[in-house]
């Protein structure tokens, strides 16, 4: 202000010194816009804690996903299943949607068998009920469907959908589409 006092006793015009200000204000704020974002971001990340260290997650605005590895003031962290370190700005999680899949202790798991059109639907719908119940990772106390899913053009679709620990998803898919393969053959269902 006492630059400004004086600059306007000399005689500069006081205008164009409010104007070169302002201009000098807006550039600025333009230019630290994306990082008062990031930091605005990190501040609600901290404090509402919609993700913590551990948590594996999927942002909706690039699809990454990962386990969240470290939560900065200004970035995210996060490391992929095949060992990459994603760097995501807390700006893009704090305004746009994001799945965190490890924050229940449960997770659904669905699985999709075809057989032939030809095949005994009854009799294939048991064995793949029966290889849900032998899953060692299964929770037993929620519910165990085996269903038709869809009627496809070259296969009769059907679903299976039960319970898991979240920790345990990947393991227990991979070794039920497995078990159901192993079975259905055994059953003679093709």
């Amino acid at each position: 202000l006492l630059v400004f006092l004086l600059a306007s006793q000399l005689g500069v015009d006081a205008t164009s010194i409010v104007a070169l200000l302002g201009s000098a204000g807006v550039a600025i704020g333009l230019a630290i816009q994306g990082s008062l974002s990031n930091l605005a971001g990190g501040v609600l990340i901290l404090l509402l804690k919609p993700f913590k260290v551990g948590d594996y997650i999927i942002e909706s605005v690039s699809n990454h996903e990962g386990f969240v590895t470290e939560v900065q003031i200004f970035y995210t962290k996060l490391r992929t299943a095949d060992n990459r370190i994603v760097v995501l700005p807390n700006g893009v999680l704090a305004n746009n949607s994001l799945v965190n899949v490890t924050s229940e202790k449960d997770r659904r798991l669905d699985i999709k068998v075809g057989i032939s059109y030809d095949a005994d639907l009854k009799k294939a719908k048991e064995v793949l009920f029966n290889v849900l119940k032998q899953e060692k990772s299964l929770i037993p106390d929620k519910d165990c469907l085996v269903f038709v899913d869809e009627l496809a053009d070259s296969s009769v679709n059907i679903g299976l959908r039960c319970y898991v620990e979240s920790g345990e998803y990947w393991k227990a898919r991979w070794r039920i589409i497995e078990n159901c393969k192993y079975a259905l053959d055994e059953a003679g269902i093709s």
